[in-house]
This record gives C-alpha cells, structure tokens and sequence, in this order.
C-alpha cells in the first residue's frame, strides 16, 4: 500500500509540474522575445507528462505487453514527429497543423468509443455494478456522447481545412441551400441524441452521433472562405483542445483535462481577438457562415495596371524618407523573408524610417509573418500590428505589398458587395507610392479582384518576390 500511495503520489505530482509548465509556454508563446523559452517549457511538460503515464501503466500491469505497446507508440510517434518538424517548410506549417488537430479529433472519438464499449456495453453483464457506480453512469454515458461528438466534428474539420491550406480542394465556401439551418438542425438532433443515450444507452445512437459529427464538422468548414482561414486554424486549435479535456474526464485523467481546457481556452480567446479585429462575429465563426456574410463581387473593370522595374523600385527606395513593407503568404512563398531583412538593414543604414505592417490574418496562420520575420533576424520593434500602423500610411513615401493581396484591398471598405466587406485591411493606398510584389494579376486567397492594383499611385513589379528583392538590392 505504501508502495502504490508513492506511485500515485509521484504520478500526480509530475502532472502538477507538467501543467504548470504548459502555462508558462503559453505565456512564453505570447511575446516573440520569450516564444523560444516558452516553446522549451511545452516540450518539457509534454516529456514529463508522457514519462509519468509510462510509469503508470508499467507499475498498474503485471503483463509488460501494454507497457511495451503505449512505450512502442511513443517512439513511433516521436520519429514521426521530429522528422515532419525537420522537413516542412514554413508555408507548409499551417496544413501541417491543421492535420495535427485531425489526429487529436480522432484520438477523442477512439477514447469515447472505448468509454462506451468498456461501460455502456456490457450493462446487462454480471460485473455491471463494477465497472461504474449506478448514479454516475449518465454523467459517463454524457461525457462519452460529447467527447465522440467534438472530436469528430474536429476530426472532418480539420481535414478539410488542411485540404484547403495546401490547395487541394478549393479556398471558396461551399454555398449549400438553407446552410445555417442544417448546422442547427444537426445541433438540436446532437442534443435530441445525447438525452435518448443518457436514458438508454445503444451503440446505433453512437454510430448515428458519429456520422452526424464528422458532416457536421466537414460542412463548417467547408462554408468559410478561404481568406479567413488563419481564424479558423485558431479555431479548430480550440475544437481539439475541449476534444482533449473531454478524453480526460472519460480517462480520469487530470493532466489531460488541464491541457485541454488551456488549449481550448486559449485558442478560443485568439480567434475571439482575430474576429474584433476583423469585424468579424465570433458566433459566425462556430456557426460555419464566416467570411460569407456579403454576397459575390461583381467583375468591375478597372482599367489598366502600371508595371515598374527593380530598378525603378530601388530608386523610388533611394529617394524616400520613410517606407512601410507589409508582407502576406506571397512572402512566405517565395522565402524572401532573408532578403527583406537584409533590404530593411540596407535601408535603415541610409537613415530611412522603415516599418512592417502585419494584419492580423496576414499568411495562414496566426502570427505567421511574425515568425517568418524573426526567423530573418527583424527587429522587433518595428514589427507592427494592423492598429498600430494604419494611421501613418498616409505619410509615408512608400509601400512596398509583398505577397499580401486580400489584406490590403480597399473593396472591403469601399464595395459592400464583396465577399471581404467590412474586413479591416491595411490602408495601403494612401501612401504616395505603392508597389505590390505578385507573380501575375491573379486574384488572392479569398478569390476576390484587387482594385489597389490599378489604382494612380500603385505599380506592379512582377516576378519572384525573392528574386525581385535580389535585384532591388542590387540596384541599390
């Protein structure tokens, strides 16, 4: 008895330090000086977190085969991991998380299923009274019926977004008839089912609750539209954390439900601060209907673009006082965040007043021009949020759109009748000069035409945006 009080004593007292430590990398992760330390500590926590399961599992079972199988998983998992974080490269990031909140959606379905097939299932067998105390048993037939639902719509949800983000299916929304009526439809007949299991527990209900899900949660977001997705990444961020506190209550399991629950909250927080920001209702984002509140653009012609040279570019650069750079998924692209930097240095040496703008769905995920520019050795201080910059557009000398397209296009205040209407953007056009980096006239993410790019004081400088940077620099 001594022994298991030592084990189980041990046990909780590594998941106290696990969750603390996953609470200091969410702080770390909150500012880009400490993102590092912070990323340290989630590793850490995780590593003790999975230490002290192993050691359970090991002292609870005299068979080693369980311990052997859960150590097995670890190290397959761990490989898989590390190699996958060696070779994606950062514009595959956001689909590479986007799949990684699939699995944890399907790891909450595989728990709840086990939940019902160890309880729920064997009722009418002789050892019924063992397996879960009789007025606790709809509180577990409960928790079951959620976890298996949330996961699932995390699942299909997931999926479609990576589908998405690496352009495997199209970024437009699905536009289905009477859309909003079939995600309420299926939200009161999840609620309808969940009180028919609780009262009478049958694995059809389950099937039925896991098919409902799994198109529930493909449909979400399938109806939002491909410029929003940054928020939806955040969003599903929060889907598989609830997903995970929901596998903890069905486990027993405290450190689960902790990390679930900080997760969930933090990722629901961030998408509540992204849609402010963009003007955007948080319960249209649950709701399935984000970024499709305005109807379709119409194809206005608005007349010629004008082209410019690196060179033309460069001497435009020589000549200016002050220049915004705002950088989008373009940048990303093309990997021409070393070269920015390096122009930034170059142009900071001659005493020009050099800035970045980021909004904040700038890429597809959040915060990923941020990353892109410390990993380039930006300095942080002139790393600024869309609020932060969008007064001083109109006395700057030059702009130069790297990449972005749908974050600085002024038909999301100036058309209704778009489908990013009332989307803050960065107000761009108000400088003296603008000059967009693109590889063709194409329309950006969101399928949605750009009029900044026909406008007087804008030019258009063709090409790779690494290259195009290269050849600024040498012109300077």
């Amino acid at each position: 008895m001594r022994h298991m009080f030592t084990t189980e004593s041990a046990a909780t007292a590594a998941y106290v330090v696990a969750a603390l430590l996953f609470i200091l990398a969410l702080a770390g992760l909150s500012r880009h000086e400490t993102a590092r330390v912070g990323n340290a500590f989630g590793i850490l926590g995780m590593a003790i977190a999975l230490l002290a399961v192993v050691a359970e599992v090991i002292h609870d079972r005299i068979d080693p085969l369980p311990a052997a199988l859960l150590a097995a998983a670890v190290v397959v998992g761990g490989a898989i991991g590390l190699w996958r974080a060696k070779v994606v490269e950062m514009t595959g990031m956001p689909e590479l998380i986007a799949l990684l909140h699939s699995f944890v959606g399907l790891a909450a379905v595989l728990v709840g299923w086990n939940g019902y097939l160890h309880v729920e299932h064997h009722l009418q067998g002789p050892a019924a009274e063992t397996l879960v105390a009789e007025d606790l048993l709809g509180i577990h037939s409960t928790e079951v019926f959620i976890g298996v639902f949330i996961g699932a719509v995390t699942f299909t949800g997931s999926i479609v977004a990576f589908l998405k983000l690496s352009a495997r299916i199209k970024s437009s929304p699905l536009l289905l008839p009477a859309k909003n009526l079939l995600n309420i439809g299926a939200l009161l007949a999840f609620v309808a089912l969940t009180v028919w299991f609780v009262l009478a527990p049958a694995v059809w209900l389950l099937v039925v609750v896991t098919s409902l899900a799994l198109l529930l949660g493909w449909h979400l977001v399938a109806s939002i539209g491909g410029g929003d997705m940054p928020v939806v990444v955040s969003m599903l961020n929060s889907y598989s954390g609830w997903a995970a506190a929901a596998s903890g209550f069905l486990l027993d399991n405290d450190l689960l439900i902790i990390t679930g629950a900080l997760v969930g909250s933090s990722g629901a927080y961030l998408s509540y601060i992204m849609c402010t920001a963009m003007n955007r209702s948080f319960i249209s984002v649950i709701a399935g209907g984000f970024g499709v509140e305005a109807g379709p653009s119409d194809d206005t012609d608005y007349g010629e673009h004008r082209e410019i040279s690196a060179e033309g570019v460069a001497e435009l650069l020589s000549e200016a006082d002050s220049v915004i750079i705002t950088p989008g998924y373009g940048m990303a692209v093309a990997q021409a965040q070393h070269g920015v930097a390096e122009l930034t240095r170059k142009l900071r040496a001659r005493g020009v007043h050099v800035r970045f703008g980021i909004h904040p769905v700038a890429g597809r995920l959040p915060g990923h021009m941020n990353v892109l520019l410390a990993e380039a050795k930006v300095p942080y201080d002139i790393v600024l949020e869309m609020d932060e910059i969008n007064d001083d557009f109109g006395g700057t000398a030059v702009v130069l759109v790297i990449g972005a397209n749908d974050t600085v296009n002024p038909a999301a205040s100036e058309d209704p009748s778009s489908p990013i209407a009332g989307m803050p953007v960065l107000t761009v056009w108000k400088a003296d000069h603008v000059i967009v980096f693109k590889r063709s006239m194409a329309s950006g993410y969101a399928g949605v035409q750009n009029p900044l790019f026909f406008r007087d004081n804008s030019a258009m400088l063709f090409g790779d945006a690494k290259d195009r940077v290269e050849d600024i620099l040498h012109a300077l």
